[in-house]
């Protein structure tokens, strides 16, 4: 799991069917740089500056209720962040 910051939000005019209805936001991980950042799917309703929890790879066939091609997705939105140093 990443522990991630939202950054932006990305629009998608077309996509396919499984994916409507998601909402794709640019995460950037706490201990990574720009280039690092990644798109996660989410329905949880994050939004721009929050800390969240992102699970990658076959975990996120678990965060949805169909079968979706997504690699990332955010399942928690971190309410009291730890101190980090």
């Amino acid at each position: 799991m990443i522990l991630g910051t939202v950054k932006g939000t990305v629009y998608s005019t077309r996509k396919m069917e499984n994916l409507k209805g998601l909402k794709f936001l640019l995460v950037q991980p706490v201990n990574g740089t720009k280039k690092d950042m990644l798109v996660a799917a989410d329905t949880l309703g994050a939004g721009i500056g929050e800390l969240v929890l992102v699970t990658t790879d076959q975990t996120t066939q678990y965060a949805v209720d169909h079968p979706t091609p997504v690699d990332a997705f955010i399942v928690g939105i971190v309410d009291n962040p730890p101190a980090m140093e």
